[in-house]
């Protein structure tokens, strides 16, 4: 791997990560139809810790918030200016509990997914964009609770199937749920950390052997072009959450999804 291959994929995965079109169709689908060679497994999980780091930079402030937060209800010191912070904590906890079992249960079954349902699901995403995103209650809640914590725990759980997206069916479901649209968004990415870590420490369980020799500059190219474009992808969709433009996603996903089924299809 090469100095410019390394900077394409680590674009790549800074962006799929984090925008509604979900990664892991589109890199299962790109399989289908090119001949791509196997990414080194050490490649793979540097980019992924670089997308890690994008979010912790982006949220660094309210990290460090739920963490003095939970500091301060630990030493029996929290105020009421705490509680939605404590209350967003047990909410991650509970979703992130959630989402290990469903991914579990379910590990075997999507990774046999065939290409022509991982296209339908890219459809299913779209419309979920549009259905969220013309979702507007009455009155909206500022910060997550325990039943919050298992509506979109479910919805990061079916976030595993290829062509689902992780952050447009959390964020899409935390809109459901009544929370309002930086709530949702925050939520969503907040809850991205711990996902993101959980896959990065499997994958690094599950490398015995570092295969596929990477030398230093692409590794060191290809980590800094995902932590920098997964920055500002992550930016930029933070700001369509808040105008209510999640929907603009679907005028991407639903033809390109109902194209490709077509062709898995046989029909052309």
């Amino acid at each position: 791997m090469n100095v410019l291959e390394a900077i394409l994929l680590g674009a790549i995965q800074g962006i799929a990560e984090f925008l509604p079109i979900s990664s892991s169709g589109h890199l299962a689908i790109a399989q289908a139809l090119m001949d791509l060679r196997e990414i080194p497994l050490l490649f793979d999980i540097l980019l992924h810790l670089a997308t890690l780091a994008a979010v912790c930079a982006v949220f660094r402030a309210r990290i460090a918030a739920l963490f003095l937060a939970f500091a301060r209800w630990v030493s029996r010191r929290s105020t009421e200016a705490d509680r939605g912070e404590l209350s967003t904590i047990v909410a991650l906890l509970v979703a992130t509990a959630i989402t290990a079992v469903i991914g579990f249960l379910v590990k075997d079954a999507v990774e046999s997914l065939s290409p022509f349902w991982i296209s339908l699901c890219l459809v299913a995403t779209g419309i979920m964009l549009l259905v969220s995103g013309k979702f507007a209650p009455k009155k909206t809640i500022a910060s997550p609770g325990v039943l919050q914590g298992v509506v979109i725990g479910v919805a990061q759980g079916v976030g595993v199937v290829p062509g689902i997206s992780r952050s447009g069916s959390t964020i899409s479901a935390a809109l459901l749920c009544g929370l309002d649209r930086k709530a949702a968004g925050d939520f969503s990415f907040l809850l991205s950390i711990p996902t993101i870590l959980g896959a990065f420490i499997l994958e690094l369980k599950d490398a015995d052997t570092l295969t596929g020799a990477v030398s230093i500059a692409p590794l060191v190219a290809g980590m800094l072009t995902a932590f920098v474009v997964g920055y500002v992808s992550l930016k930029i969709l933070l700001g369509l959450i808040n105008r209510g433009k999640l929907g603009w996603f679907a005028v991407y996903l639903v033809p390109a999804g109902l194209a490709l089924a077509i062709h898995f299809a046989g029909v052309f």
